[in-house]
C-alpha cells in the first residue's frame, strides 16, 4: 500500500466509514491513478473532470457510479491531501430515478421454489423474509438467528451506515433455517463459502438470485436487492407503518422509506379516482 494510499484509508477509519465503502473509495482512486499513469497528488480538478467524463462518454457507467468515483476523489482532495486556494470543485450528475422491479407475492414464492438447492432456496428466503441486503445476508451468522417464542429476529449486523439493528424471523423462515441447519451444518457463517472460512461472495448469492429468477421465467430487470423491494412493498401492503418498515429496513430517515409508498399497489388501486366524486351528468 502507498503513503498516500494508507493516509486515505487511515482518514476514512477516523471518520468510521464502513470497510465497503473504504475499499470502493480506495478503488475509485486507484482507476483515476491508472487512467493519468501518475499519483493523484499531482492532478488538478481539470484532469479529475475529464477522468469522470471519461467514464460516462467512454466506460458507458451510470451516473451512480460516476458519483460514487467524484465522492472519492472529493474527499481524498479536501481531507486527505487539503487541497490549498479555491474550492475542489468536482460536479455530481443527476442520477435518474427508476421505479424497481417490484414481483408478486405469486412471483415470489415461484422464485423461491425455482431455487436448485436447499442452500439456495434458504438464503432467498431469508433475503425476503427479513428484507436484507444482499452484504447483509451474506454476512449472517448462525448466533444471529434468535429463535426463543418472546424473540424470534435476526440480528443484522454492522448494515448501512455501521448500524446494528434486527429484523423479522418468521415461523416458516424458522422452520426452513432448522432444515437447512440439519443437512448443511454450518459452522459460524450461516451461509459460508465453499472452504467454510468465510461469508458467502455476494456475487455469488447475485448469481443464485439470477439463476432462480430465470428458472421460475421472471423478467431479467434487477438483481437480488428486488427481494428488499418487494419486502418493503409487501409489507406496506398489508398496513405496516411507515416508523416500524424504516426500523426494519435500517433506514437512517424516513424520508428513505417513504419511496415505497409509490410502490405499494393497493395504495394506487385502492384509491378512488375523483372522477368518481363529481355529481352524475344530468340525464
Amino acid at each position: 500500500m502507498t503513503e498516500l494510499r494508507q493516509r486515505m484509508d487511515d482518514a476514512m477509519v477516523l471518520r468510521g466509514f464502513a470497510l465497503r465503502t473504504r475499499k470502493t473509495y480506495l478503488a475509485c482512486v486507484a482507476g483515476l491513478a491508472k487512467h493519468y499513469h501518475c499519483s493523484p497528488d499531482r492532478l488538478d480538478a481539470e484532469q479529475i473532470q475529464s477522468y469522470l467524463l471519461h467514464l460516462i462518454t467512454k466506460k458507458k457507467l451510470a451516473y451512480a457510479s460516476v458519483n460514487q468515483a467524484a465522492c472519492a476523489c472529493r474527499f481524498l482532495f479536501e481531507h486527505v491531501l487539503k487541497h490549498p486556494g479555491a474550492r475542489f470543485d468536482i460536479p455530481m450528475a443527476k442520477v435518474p430515478k427508476r421505479l424497481p422491479q417490484i414481483l408478486s407475492r405469486e412471483e415470489v414464492a415461484r422464485l423461491i421454489d425455482a431455487a436448485s438447492s436447499l442452500r439456495a432456496r434458504t438464503l432467498l428466503m431469508t433475503t425476503y423474509a427479513a428484507g436484507l441486503r444482499v452484504s447483509e445476508v451474506c454476512a449472517l451468522q448462525v448466533a444471529d438467528i434468535e429463535s426463543a417464542p418472546d424473540r424470534m429476529c435476526l440480528k443484522v449486523r454492522q448494515g448501512k451506515g455501521s448500524q446494528d439493528r434486527y429484523s423479522l424471523l418468521s415461523p416458516r423462515l424458522l422452520d426452513t433455517l432448522r432444515a437447512y441447519w440439519r443437512v448443511g451444518r454450518p459452522g459460524r457463517w450461516l451461509f459460508p463459502n465453499p472452504a467454510g472460512t468465510a461469508p458467502i461472495d455476494p456475487k455469488t448469492a447475485q448469481r443464485i438470485y439470477c439463476a432462480a429468477r430465470n428458472a421460475a421465467g421472471i423478467p431479467p430487470e434487477g438483481g437480488i436487492h428486488t427481494l428488499r423491494h418487494c419486502f418493503a412493498t409487501h409489507l406496506l401492503e398489508a398496513g405496516v407503518d411507515l416508523p416500524t418498515l424504516q426500523r426494519l429496513l435500517g433506514h437512517g430517515h424516513v424520508s428513505t422509506t417513504m419511496r415505497y409508498l409509490h410502490l405499494a399497489h393497493s395504495r394506487v388501486t385502492g384509491t378512488t379516482s375523483p372522477l368518481e366524486l363529481l355529481d352524475p351528468p344530468p340525464s
